[in-house]
């Protein structure tokens, strides 16, 4: 009654009230003095948000920038007889900013002297967040395929990477959250879970770790927001790149669009084929094969300057071979995985007046996962199959009056769950006495709906600014609760520092991860081994507070700096069955982040530009464990062990610097450093002959088994490019990149009870091509 209830709720609100978008949009007229329309070329810069974009009105001295991240922006304007226009946008709502501008006709001078130093520091912001332009998402050249936008995500403070590409956000587990084109990801991205993004098709990416918008729900550890191009230029255009590298590494890529007054279209493809696709567990690399293939479509149109529909398709697919270590690869063992993923989205928008916006999106994804073993397959013969059709509706108003920016609405997720699982232990001695040597798991379904209202306010007085709202999500699928999550942020301006000042308070209602749940939550498990204890995995509730500063220096650099503290009830993890690899999510009573982030970021002085960071963090788990699957002579004891323990993600300190080069002749030189003091190597009753014969000295020489931590890593990548034709539209670009100069042997895991182990990226060289028309 109480989850019907919910959905009458739900439904009653949509009929009364956008994606997740927290984007805004520019609409911009030109003209003379006399009136009639001037049709100049135009530049839009945010230095605070990393964005440049160039652009040409219609004839009608028209345009529109769609998508446009909140913050301040440097308008600039030029037009053959009249003279330069410059002067600063703001952008802080989903409602559309309509700017209307008079060319004086030279030489008379109605230039305002604006520059990019104004828009270094947003001082209207709340909480920390990190932009990604489209400039070094362009060039970034990614040594391993499927991971260019984690890798940019990974790059910011308080990120890191553990085994396969799995981001951790502040010490959390299993709650990140993609956010692309308002669509809402909440399953997991990595690499090893799920098909990958097109860089090629992103113009832009924010990365949120505090003072999160109360639209924002589900996983909140951290979110990533991706915009896709939308500003398609008049005829015909496209794009084509080519690369390559080690590991008999091959990729490519290419687009098209067509753009015709009120409508646009695009369509593009990707795929590629690498021989090191996950992070391998030992030197040789053993059974590490990838490709991938997939494509997107988009269809947009105006209606009317109040009226817009967006459809977009995407399909993608990705198989790969999982890693085998010494005694697998001796045995012949070969696991084979597939990710496929196919999604369509609608979205449409109605400005129902200059204060008022009202929009509309739904979509609906198929995720499916396989994976077999042959029949040399050692300790265990595992087959897998699982996977979801979710359905995604939202319905939002957005509002501009006065001093407050507000937004309202609903949103759900309806999706039947699928599992099927069998296995066979070919090598008994590798599991507890008593453990059932073969198991069936018949195809089991059950819907998971999660429906969530919110309302937010962003709030100025003066100097002084607040971001307020209140979330509601309930959560239906191996268990039912409800939560509501109120939200704050406050902040203040000093004009004469150029300095922002900010806190805020995020409480967070995160719900597990869906991948073999419904296996871990079942009772056909209890007979698999003579001890087993299951218990139901229920959302984490979360407390995030942070405190930070923003500040401009001699106009050219931005210092952020922030000092966190994450408490959570039911810290969410992750455990395997068995050893099949097949993964499931787990939950401890409790746990206790703290953390500092320095970033000190040189957007554009002269030639130069890049930024350093520093991030000290310290994270404390706590039993006993109150969810999920545990087999074992030890399993009872989970629910009597209070004891505390590094949470596995918990890196103390890691440092990141770069630094580019802008050459003459359209060429550039680019140096990258990272550092980190090693994560947590737990090996319990491991005997070091056993850790030795598995995976080799020069392994065990990177662990520091009396600390039970593995040793600092330590890489240096090098990267260059040049702009080799450019005539009006058509382009082209060559760029190469060596990842770890050094080829400097780096552990990212070792013998974790959770994550197994896994070695980063050796020395690697790749290469791209990139074309345009």
């Amino acid at each position: 009654m109480r989850a019907t209830g919910i959905m009458a709720l739900f439904f009653l609100c949509a009929l009364s009230a956008r994606a997740q978008r927290v984007r805004g949009e520019l609409r911009l007229e030109v003209h003379d003095p006399q009136g009639t329309a001037v049709a100049p070329s135009g530049e839009l810069v945010s230095a605070g948000n990393g964005f440049r974009r160039s652009f040409a009105t219609g004839s009608d001295g028209r345009y529109v920038a769609k998508d446009l991240p909140f913050g301040v922006y440097r308008l600039s304007l030029q037009a053959e007889g009249f003279a330069p226009w410059s002067d600063l946008v703001e952008i802080r709502s989903e409602v559309p900013v309509r700017v209307a501008v008079v060319l004086g006709v030279a030489p008379v001078t109605t230039q305002v002297q604006v520059n990019d130093s104004a828009t270094l520091v947003d001082p209207y912001a709340t909480g920390s967040l990190y932009s990604i332009g489209r400039q070094s998402i362009e060039e970034y050249n990614t040594a391993q395929p499927g991971r260019e936008l984690l890798d940019l995500v990974d790059e910011q403070p308080g990120w890191l990477y553990e085994a396969n590409g799995v981001l951790h956000p502040r010490g959390s587990e299993y709650d990140v959250q993609f956010v692309v084109d308002g669509l809402p990801l909440t399953q997991n991205r990595s690499p090893a879970f799920a098909p990958s993004f097109d860089a090629g098709d992103v113009e832009s990416l924010r990365v949120l770790t505090a003072s999160f918008p109360a639209e924002y729900g589900r996983k909140l550890g951290g979110v990533a927001e991706v915009t896709t191009k939308k500003d398609v230029q008049r005829g015909w255009h496209g794009r084509f790149d080519a690369g390559g590298g080690s590991f008999s590494t091959l990729n490519g890529a290419a687009g098209i669009s067509y753009a015709r007054e009120a409508e646009r279209f695009s369509v593009s493809g990707e795929g590629f084929h690498t021989d090191r696709y996950l992070d391998p567990p030992v030197l040789a690399n053993y059974t590490n094969r990838g490709n991938a293939s997939g494509f997107s479509a988009s269809y947009e149109s105006d209606f009317s300057t109040s009226d817009r529909l967006r459809v977009s398709v995407t399909h993608n697919v990705v198989r790969f071979l999982v890693p085998n270590e010494l005694v697998q690869q001796q045995a012949g063992q070969r696991q084979d995985i597939e990710n496929a993923e196919t999604s369509g989205q609608i979205y449409f928008q109605h400005t129902i007046s200059p204060e008022l916006f009202l929009s509309f999106s739904g979509s609906v994804r198929d995720a499916s996962a396989t994976l077999t073993s042959n029949a040399q397959a050692t300790p265990v013969i595992v087959s897998q199959d699982r996977g979801y059709r979710e359905g995604y509706v939202r319905a939002d108003l957005a509002g501009h009056h006065g001093h407050h920016d507000w937004k309202t609405g609903v949103d759900g997720i309806f999706m039947p769950v699928h599992e099927a699982l069998q296995y066979a232990i070919t090598d008994p001695t590798q599991f507890d006495p008593g453990t059932q040597l073969s198991f069936q798991f018949p195809n089991q379904r059950k819907w998971d709906v999660e429906p969530s209202t919110y309302a937010q306010d962003q709030m100025r007085a003066g100097r002084w600014n607040i971001s307020a709202g209140l979330r509601f999500d309930h959560y239906g699928f191996v268990v039912n609760e409800s939560a509501w999550s109120p939200r704050i942020g406050v902040s203040r301006f000093v004009p004469g520092l150029d300095l922002l000042l900010h806190a805020s308070y995020d409480r967070v209602f995160q719900t597990p991860a869906v991948e073999s749940l419904l296996l871990a939550s079942s009772p056909r498990l209890d007979a698999i081994s003579n001890s087993v204890l299951r218990l139901p995995v229920r959302p984490g509730r979360g407390n995030f507070y942070e405190g930070g500063m923003t500040k401009a220096l001699f106009g050219k650099l931005r210092l952020d700096a922030n000092i966190f503290r994450r408490d959570f009830r039911r810290y969410s993890d992750d455990d395997v069955l068995l050893d099949t690899g097949v993964s499931f999510p787990i939950a401890f009573a409790k746990a206790r982040i703290i953390g500092e982030e320095i970033r000190l970021e040189i957007p554009q002085w002269g030639r130069f530009s890049g930024y350093l960071s520093y991030a000290n963090q310290s994270g404390i788990g706590e039993g006993p464990i109150t969810g999920g699957l545990f087999l074992g002579n030890d399993a009872a004891n989970a629910l009597t062990n209070t004891s505390k323990f590094a949470v596995t993600q918990d890196q103390r300190n890691s440092l990141r610097a770069r630094v580019r080069f802008q050459a003459p002749r359209r060429a550039w030189l680019a140096m990258g450093a990272q550092y980190g003091s090693g994560l947590p190597a737990d090996i319990g009753n491991a005997k070091i002959s056993d850790l030795l014969a598995a995976f080799g000295q020069q392994i065990l020489d990177r662990v520091n088994l009396a600390r039970g931590r593995v040793r600092p890593n330590f890489s240096l990548d090098a990267a260059a490019g040049a702009e080799i034709y450019h005539k009006e539209s058509r382009s082209a670009a060559l760029q190469i990149r060596v990842a770890n100069l050094a080829d400097r042997l780096n552990v990212i895991n070792f013998a974790s009870l959770f994550s197994g182990t896994a070695l980063g990226e050796p020395q690697r060289v790749s290469a791209c091509l990139r074309l345009t028309f």
